[in-house]
């Protein structure tokens, strides 16, 4: 039986989100506060990242522009986050043609 190509797709967005919270801890931003103050984002939303365990659209460009917007972002997060984007829009996650441009429009221009 042949795993199907969607569920393969959202376990590598799964596995790169997780990729992010790990790139956190490994710069030293381990407590939930730290981390949230460090991306720019609400407790909640860093909460999410932290879980990976989002089902579906993953993380909003609108997200990354915030995330990305932040001075303080540690090297190895900003990368992280990046790649994330730069394989959201070239749909490694899953996401189809409509869903793939509106995400990359929505992208502000920290990815050029």
């Amino acid at each position: 039986m042949k795993a199907d190509p969607k569920f393969l797709a959202r376990g590598r967005q799964v596995a790169k989100i997780r990729e992010i919270s790990d790139s956190l801890t490994a710069t030293g931003y381990i407590f939930l506060d730290a981390q949230a103050s460090v991306l720019g984002l609400p407790r909640s939303t860093t909460w999410k990242i932290r879980q990976a365990d989002h089902k579906h659209s993953g993380l909003s460009a609108a997200v990354i522009n915030r995330i990305l917007a932040q001075p303080q972002l540690p090297a190895l997060v900003r990368t992280t986050i990046m790649e994330y984007a730069e394989a959201k829009s070239a749909g490694m996650y899953g996401h189809n043609d409509i869903q793939r441009r509106r995400f990359i429009s929505r992208l502000s221009a920290c990815l050029a």
